[in-house]
């Protein structure tokens, strides 16, 4: 189906993350939660996009979440990352990386995409949490990337 027919089903309004927020530092090993209000006045929101960015190792495949249908015209909750990396997740401490999320329609339209940096602090006690009152406590499904450490694996880990 081509683009002019999908617009034509679907409609031609283009999806629009509305408030996001995301913890800037945390432990590695954790998951990292990214909260998301999104809306389509079409209500087709079809899937969240997520790449994740990382020095060293550069960029990774894209992750589509899919949007459930529930969800297709207003959506609120978070999408996550598990840090925990085969071989250990000391070696993500004090690295960075930078998560970038767009929300996809039916008729493959992208939201404006909005970006989330992320340093890996082993001193950290806890992510930040999300400010009062503004996203649900509601798992929107996870992103399918698995973090590769900087400089190799520990011996006796994975790939030794």
């Amino acid at each position: 189906m081509g683009e002019l027919e999908r617009e034509k089903k679907y409609g031609k309004s283009v999806p629009v993350i509305t408030e996001s927020f995301a913890s800037k530092a945390m432990v590695p090993g954790d998951t990292w939660k990214v909260y998301l209000k999104a809306s389509d006045p079409d209500g087709d929101m079809n899937s969240i996009a997520a790449v994740v960015f990382q020095p060293g190792q550069g960029q990774y495949q894209v992750s589509y979440t899919r949007v459930n249908n529930e969800n297709a015209k207003e959506m609120n909750g978070f999408i996550y990352l598990n840090t925990l990396i085969p071989g250990g997740y000391d070696f993500l401490n004090f690295e960075t990386l930078t998560l970038t999320v767009q929300i996809k329609d039916k008729a493959g339209h992208y939201s404006k995409p909005v970006e989330f940096p992320l340093y890996f602090d082993p001193r950290a006690t806890t992510q930040e949490p999300p400010p009062d009152g503004v996203f649900k406590e509601e798992g929107l499904g996870p992103i399918m990337t698995i973090l590769h450490p900087i400089g190799g694996y520990s011996s006796g880990g994975f790939g030794s």
